[in-house]
């Protein structure tokens, strides 16, 4: 059973593999003269962020309309889904903006994040980290990007029980979705004029796997002249990245899944934390960008949540869509908000501010 599993694994990475063209936005306008985003606004907390994007859009007049999503997940024959219509909306639209989903606990549904990845081939998650000016932390001009896999290494999910008490989790690497992401890399490098592409990898010690890695990584370089490939452990990169992350100003981090999913987040520590980091899962069609931050149920309905994330995270959606200006706009205004003080900024920045009068000073600042 586990070696069909696995062989089903490596079939479904191979096909996907044809498609290596990273996705290229290619939405219409509405007869309106503007483009239709789906949106899934989320739990907790997501329902008031995703209110204060709305209202900072309209001030800005962007060109969107928004089309909301439900994604309450669905359980069938043991597998869990999304509802039909977010699918179609997303396939339709092919981008959207989401903020935090809370996975139901105890009724057997899988994460609804990593569901919605294997629903749309979303192989790659950008997660740039940069430092706020006028927002102090222990760290000074931070400004890192992190690409990671998003789709195989250990969240493959294939996990079983040798005899009570021992568990096997199988780390699985295929050639076809290293080159994918590594090839994105290579490309974004290139289209931010950063001249270095580093690849962070363990195999010293998963020789198989990470080496892998690493050798489609030499592979896919040849094909990049311009762009200097190296190579780092992964523990060294860590030390390095909280020692003098400066060091990392000037290139682009690639590794597989979970290293990425721990790194980009040590990164977003090194700036003040998720509230500030936006993040982009692009696919061969479709491309989702999110708050990945959680749903803080706690804070959920008080207006205390803080929207920054989402915010530049739709920033980076609007210049995937070639929307530059507003998302220049938005950003410089949003960077402005929280540089001009605590009263400005909500409790998880060292602020006083509501959810409400952050959103206020923002479009003020527009």
């Amino acid at each position: 059973m586990l070696s069909s599993r696995l062989l089903n694994a490596s079939r479904l990475a191979a096909r996907r593999s044809y498609a290596t063209q990273v996705a290229k936005f290619n939405g219409q306008k509405n007869a309106n003269g503007t483009y239709t985003v789906s949106f899934i606004e989320g739990d907790g907390i997501g329902v008031e962020i995703s209110q204060a994007v709305k209202d900072i859009y309209k001030a800005a007049n962007v060109p969107i309309e928004w089309e909301s999503c439900d994604v309450t997940p669905l359980l069938i024959n043991g597998r869990t889904t999304i509802p039909q219509p977010a699918v179609d909306s997303i396939n339709k639209n092919l981008v959207a903006l989401k903020g935090p989903l809370a996975t139901p606990i105890g009724k057997g549904h899988q994460s609804l994040n990593l569901t919605l990845r294997r629903t749309f081939n979303l192989f790659a998650n950008l997660r740039p980290a940069k430092s706020i000016v006028g927002f102090k932390t222990p760290y000074d001009d931070v400004d890192s990007v992190l690409i990671r896999e998003n789709t195989e290494g250990e969240y493959s999910g294939i996990e079983h029980t040798i005899v009570p008490g021992v568990v096997q989790s199988i780390k699985l690497i295929t050639k076809p979705a290293s080159e994918r992401v590594i090839k994105f890399a290579f490309e974004y490098a290139r289209s931010v004029n950063r001249p270095e592409v580093v690849v962070v990898h363990k195999a010293s010690i998963m020789k198989l796997s990470d080496g892998l890695f690493v050798e489609t990584a030499k592979e896919v370089a040849k094909s990049f002249p311009d762009i200097k490939l190296g190579f780092e452990l992964l523990d060294n990169t860590s030390l390095k990245m909280v020692s003098d992350p400066t060091k990392y100003s000037n290139l682009v981090m690639v590794m597989p899944n979970l290293y990425g999913d721990i790194m980009s987040d040590l990164a977003s520590g090194l700036i003040g934390g998720l509230g500030l980091t936006p993040s982009g899962n692009m696919g061969d069609k479709v491309s989702i960008f999110e708050a990945v931050h959680g749903s803080a149920p706690d804070i959920a309905g008080k207006n205390m949540a803080n929207p920054t994330a989402l915010l530049l995270s739709s920033c980076m959606m609007l210049r995937h869509m070639s929307l530059d200006t507003y998302a220049d706009k938005i950003e410089t205004a949003v960077l402005k908000t929280i540089a001009s003080g605590p009263e400005s900024r909500t409790k998880d920045l060292k602020g006083d501010a509501t959810t409400s009068h952050y959103t206020e000073q923002v479009i003020k600042n527009l």
